[in-house]
């Protein structure tokens, strides 16, 4: 079956869910519970990686004991996770321009769970959500926009990632797929110079949706 479908890729974490920053005192508090100090600074730029790879990148080795902490921590924090304002808005007006909408997160399967409920799209507007449980390596790895695509059978000549991190921009080269980046996950618009253009936040992108590089996919998907 042919992939010929315009479609946009969105991150979940700092993107449609304000969460980069309880990531990053969930991270600190799993390195400290296993006897690291990690300063908060270094923990915050790596947010958006794999959680086996972050911890790789942060320690240089794998420490299973460390990602499990951070689960822990973190499920203590999930109720005060909230979407970013008009992040459900934005999904469906991309559904109204065309676009076959599908997520992507380096988080678990279970964490649909939470998550979904938490952006609050309303029913058929997200086509699918590929998470680790999907693919061998998280990102920077371009492993859940291949699946997203092949899943999906969205053409990659049209179709958009759009995340918050350097790491979502990196993801999305390595994919040859265009990246819009939002700024809602803390990280400057000199960072994420690789991207084609680069938003506030869902509702910031949503205002401008008309003029952005999703409309013009969805002119060209009708």
């Amino acid at each position: 079956m042919a992939n010929n479908r315009a479609g946009v890729v969105f991150d979940i974490d700092g993107t449609l869910l304000d969460t980069n920053y309880l990531h990053v005192l969930a991270w600190w508090q799993a390195f400290r519970d296993t006897g690291h100090q990690i300063a908060m600074w270094r923990l915050h730029r790596s947010i958006g990686i794999a959680s086996e790879e972050l911890v790789k990148r942060l320690l240089g080795a794998p420490d299973d004991d460390v990602v499990q902490a951070h689960s822990e921590r973190y499920a203590a924090l999930r109720d005060q996770v909230t979407a970013f304002p008009r992040a459900a808005e934005l999904l469906a007006a991309c559904t109204e321009l065309g676009l076959t909408v599908v997520l992507a997160t380096s988080g678990t399967k279970d964490d649909l769970e939470w998550m979904l409920p938490a952006i609050g799209a309303p029913d058929g507007v997200v086509a699918g959500v590929t998470t680790s449980a999907d693919v061998e390596a998280g990102k920077p790895h371009p492993d859940l926009l291949e699946v997203a695509l092949r899943d999906h059978r969205l053409d990659r000549g049209r179709t958009v990632a759009v995340g918050d991190t350097v790491w979502d921009v990196e993801s999305a080269r390595s994919a040859h797929l265009p990246c819009v980046a939002l700024l809602s996950g803390g990280i400057g618009v000199g960072e994420l110079g690789g991207a084609e253009a680069v938003y506030d936040d869902p509702a910031a992108l949503l205002d401008r949706l008309g003029s952005s590089p999703l409309a013009r996919l969805g002119v060209l998907g009708l």
